[in-house]
């Protein structure tokens, strides 16, 4: 792909993500048409909704391949996943806090090329928080470039740590009992892609999970990557299509976590 083609896609992504965002703010005051999909897992009609947008402009524009949280792989892919070229979205990543009328939540849209984080997007309409991201020329929030925290903060380290339903309850609690062992102060806020940010911002100082879907991860990894972040290799082996273990942080703080939960840094 053509640096200019690269632009192109940068360009028309970006204003997409900001029109997505708008369509499940103006959703929110409609009916909500909950529809259950496994343990502590739903979608809203304005998940399916953003979706629908996202895939139709891009495969429009560009005849690109689209990962969709709700929808997978368009049928016109014949299901055939080539991480070559391919969009990665999360219409609404904290659909709980979504439906709830939290305002912790976002439309995630990454773009990977050989398998690598490229280009990442995410945008939290209701704080009106645009992250933004291309690998090589950094990550920035509202035009505002980001930097992870410093080691000034090692004596106040802040962590966010996400619950999988297809990892043990009792793993998730393990974890959270040795890192404030630790002296690690622990969060849930129930959005991966915000929290990954947040360690891009520099507002804590990691974030991990058990396991973590592809469209919750792809915009977030070149957005902390770009800010000075260490982030595991999430998408080499079968990342894109399984998910797996995610771990984010500032250089500082990478080796501890990664001995107190196992979770590396590297495939």
């Amino acid at each position: 792909m053509t640096p200019a083609e690269l632009d192109t896609r940068y360009t028309f992504a970006r204003d997409l993500v900001r029109e997505a965002g708008r369509l499940a703010v103006d959703m929110r005051s409609h009916a909500l048409d909950i529809e259950t999909k496994g343990v502590r897992d739903f979608a809203t009609a304005a998940d399916k909704a953003v979706e629908e947008l996202i895939v139709a402009r891009l495969t429009q524009k560009f005849g690109d391949a689209v990962l969709g949280e709700e929808f997978g792989l368009g049928e016109e892919f014949g299901g055939a996943l080539d991480t070559r070229t391919l969009w990665i979205v999360d219409p609404i990543d904290g659909t709980y806090n979504y439906a709830h009328a939290n305002p912790r939540w976002c439309v995630s849209l990454g773009y990977v090329i050989d398998g690598r984080a490229e280009i990442g997007f995410l945008y939290a309409p209701q704080t009106d928080h645009f992250y933004e991201a291309r690998r090589g020329m950094g990550a920035f929030r509202n035009g505002d470039r980001l930097t992870v925290s410093g080691p000034e903060m090692s004596h106040a380290p802040l962590v966010e740590i996400g619950a999988s339903s297809r990892r043990p309850l009792t793993h998730y609690l393990d974890t959270i009992r040795h890192l404030m062992e630790a002296g690690i102060e622990t969060r849930r806020c129930g959005s991966g892609a915000l929290g990954l940010a947040q360690v891009a911002t520099g507002e804590i100082d990691g974030y991990l999970e058990d396991h973590i879907n592809s469209w919750d991860v792809a915009a977030a990894l070149v957005i902390v990557a770009e800010a000075g972040g260490v982030v595991r290799d999430f998408l080499g082996g079968d990342g894109i299509r399984s998910g797996g273990p995610i771990l984010a942080s500032t250089p500082w703080l990478a080796k501890q976590l990664a001995e107190l939960t196992g979770i590396t840094t590297s495939q």
